[in-house]
């Protein structure tokens, strides 16, 4: 089974989230313009592939890209971008934690690993 791991940036906390089918969900509130925006994971001997994002509105550093559409009130586009080694999540304090959701199951980050500061995700790599 894929594993996506979770890491503190600043101290030792770490924890493994089995994903059944390869894939999760990546969801926050913008820290500035208060609008949720979410992105769907593929997790594969290749990295993090970003597969969709979609945002609920456009702001600071937060616009649709040229061939999003907008679909149930959200802007919605599958971004053209090699996949990741790592994906590292700013913690800001200023809204809520980011959410990661497996099949429905969303949970804030810090359920997770607790603290504050930075998390790095990346695919778990066999021992």
């Amino acid at each position: 089974m894929i594993k996506l791991c979770l890491a503190a940036a600043l101290s030792a906390a770490s924890a493994q989230l089995p994903l059944p089918d390869g894939t999760f969900s990546l969801r926050w509130i913008h820290s500035i313009e208060k609008i949720e925006w979410r992105e769907e994971w593929r997790v594969d001997a290749n990295g993090l592939d970003l597969i969709e994002a979609r945002i609920k509105g456009s702001g600071a550093g937060m616009e649709p890209a040229d061939d999003a559409v907008l679909r149930d009130g959200w802007y919605v586009w599958q971004p053209h971008n090699p996949p990741l080694s790592k994906l590292i999540l700013a913690r800001s304090g200023v809204v809520a934690d980011h959410r990661i959701c497996v099949g429905g199951d969303c949970r804030p980050v810090s359920d997770y690993i607790g603290g504050t500061d930075a998390i790095v995700l990346e695919p778990c790599h066999a021992p």
